[in-house]
Order: structure tokens, then sequence, then C-alpha cells
């Protein structure tokens, strides 16, 4: 079998039986047809380290980025574990390929004081009805109060909710479902959307039913590009910066560890694989610390 046969074998495995994001699978496709490329398509079993280290290094050339790098030693590497366990190669040869190490970059988070401020003003501004912006006060306070991604918030059906506990059935990567707690102020949000937002939202479409419970104006299940558009607009000004709807995200995990969390509960909440992910919070805990003491002690 030619290396490129056996890689599209290997992304149709990630897509329909690992079920990993549309994002992901695409950018394993370009990384292991850029590599297909770069050694001429050989025979499987042909393929050896000092070819992948010759592409890895043709790429470091190019100016990709650390990060990049290891994604695409990553996919490699993924590639070939997985061409052993199928029996289409006898030995690994990405198994010794080095890449350079990723730099550690915080993510950019709001105090909770900002976000409570946004959140507030955002309420105040719905209150007149606005189908939008009950939406948007709705879609805000889920966002932060569950701290679910925005690929999670967008698929998130009527049936998910339970309003007596007052939790989300969430169906994350890999198609990984976890119930998720929100608080009192979401879920008074949630129920001016839905009694007074949504029919208003859904009648602006063409009268199908529709499962979502966050619409776009047009009446249709809304999309991660609208609801980056809302994050970006409202968290903006708070962090002083261009950010997403992951920002919210990184908030509430650092809140939630500021304010004494155990760290494995915030796994379980964020819905990481791995605890080294969560991790990452405990750093931006840190320098919130430091930063804290450095300004405010006298012999700082």
């Amino acid at each position: 079998m030619r290396f490129g046969e056996a890689a599209e074998s290997y992304v149709d495995h990630l897509a329909h039986v690992r079920r990993l994001s549309p994002r992901t699978v695409r950018a394993y496709r370009g990384d292991l047809a850029d590599v297909v490329a770069a050694t001429g398509d050989p025979v499987l079993t042909d393929v050896d380290v000092h070819a992948l280290r010759e592409w890895l290094w043709e790429s470091v050339q190019r100016g990709h980025s650390a990060s990049t790098l290891a994604r695409r030693a990553a996919a490699v590497r993924g590639f070939f574990a997985w061409s052993v366990e199928m029996g289409l190669v006898e030995v690994d040869p990405s198994a010794r390929l080095v890449t350079p190490k990723r730099g550690r970059t915080l993510p950019r988070v709001a105090t909770a004081d900002g976000v409570s401020d946004l959140l507030d003003d955002v309420r105040d501004a719905a209150r007149d009805g606005d189908p939008v912006l009950l939406r948007d006060s709705a879609l805000l306070e889920v966002l932060y109060g569950t701290a679910i991604r925005v690929s999670e918030l967008c698929a998130l059906d009527r049936d998910a909710i339970d309003d007596d506990r007052r939790t989300l059935r969430v169906v994350g990567k890999g198609d990984k479902e976890r119930m998720v707690p929100f608080g009192a102020p979401a879920s008074a949000a949630l129920e001016a959307y839905l009694v007074r937002g949504r029919p208003v939202l859904h009648a602006r479409g063409d009268g199908a039913p529709v499962a979502a419970v966050f619409l776009g104006t047009r009446g249709a299940r809304i999309g991660p590009r609208a609801v980056y558009d809302v994050v970006a607009r409202r968290l903006g000004p708070v962090i002083g910066a261009s950010v997403g709807p992951h920002a919210l995200r990184h908030s509430a995990a650092t809140h939630l560890l500021d304010g004494g969390a155990d760290l494995r509960t915030v796994q379980e909440l964020l819905g990481h694989a791995s605890l080294a992910t969560t991790q990452i919070y405990t750093h931006v805990s840190s320098e919130r610390l430091a930063a804290t003491y450095r300004l405010a002690h006298p012999r700082a």
C-alpha cells in the first residue's frame, strides 16, 4: 500500500471511528497530504525516519511555528501508530521523530468583576424584550456559567436542559457526553430567552421545527461564527484584546480555581481528557496571584 492511500484510510478512521471534529480532521488531512507530497508518495513500508526528518526540516525552513510543527509531528506519529496497529508496517519510523518544544502561552482571562459587570450590562439591555439581546444574555451566561466549548453550545438542544437540576447534557470531543451544572443567573437568563426571545427568532425562519436552544437571527441553529461575534463584541473591551468564546471558558476555569475548586472537578467540568490540559489554569492563577502581590504588597 502506498503512503497516500494509507493516509486517506487513517483520516477516514479519525472522522468516522474516533469521530474527531471536522476542523481537527482537516488539519490532519492537510499535514499528512503535505508529508506524502514531500516524500513522493512511496510504498508505506519504504518510509523511514530520515525522510520524515527531512520533511519536518523543510517545514522549519518554510517558517512554520513551533506549535504547527508539533501538530504535524503528532499527525505523523498518530498515523504510524495506527499503521502498526493495523499491520500495515512492522516498525514505526516516526518513533524517533523529535520536534521543537512549544512555548507555553497563558490564555487571556477577564477578571471576575469584569465578567460580572459585562453580564449585568447585557441582562439590563435585554429587559426591553429584544429577542437578540435576550439570546445574547442567555448565551453569555451559559458560556461563562458552564465553561462549555462554543461547539458544544451551538449543538445544544432543548431536551438537553434539566431545569430542575440546573444541568446541561453536553456532547463534547469524541462524542463523550457529560452533565454540566449551571447557576441561578444562567437559569434566569435561559428562561427569559426561551419564553420571550426564542419564539420570536424561530418565527423568522421557515417554520420548520428546530431543536436547537440558541438560534440565529434567521431562526436556524446558531453557528460558531455568530457566537464568536457576540463574545468578541462584548468581551473584547473587558479584556482589552480581540477574543472569542474560548476566553469565557478560560475565565470560568481560572475563576473556579481562584475560588478553591479542585483541579479534578474542573477537569470533569471542562471535559478534558487529560489533567495536564487543565493544569494550564493553575499557572494562570499563579500568575494572577503574583501580579496582585506585586501591586499590593509594600515590600514586593
